[in-house]
């Protein structure tokens, strides 16, 4: 295989990774994806989510404004 080839290859990998996963599909259900992106890319920066509070409460926010809560409550048995 040549060298083109390996990355035309490889190129088209990174074309079909840009898929949506089902954690992706997940966190666009909930209506807050961008809220978790700037979460997630603020921690990816800092290393540190005491250096993220602004971006957690914006989360924490908007998962309340699309009633998610009920997606992560506990039930009994």
């Amino acid at each position: 295989m040549s060298n083109n080839a390996i990355q035309s290859s490889e190129s088209n990998t990174a074309v079909d990774d840009d898929e949506p996963d089902d954690w992706d599909k997940r966190i666009f259900s909930t209506g807050c994806s961008v809220e978790n992106s700037r979460m997630t890319d603020c921690y990816y920066d800092t290393k540190d989510w005491r250096a993220c509070k602004k971006e957690m409460e914006a989360f924490r926010e908007c998962w309340k404004r699309y009633g998610n809560e009920q997606r992560t409550d506990s039930k009994d048995a």
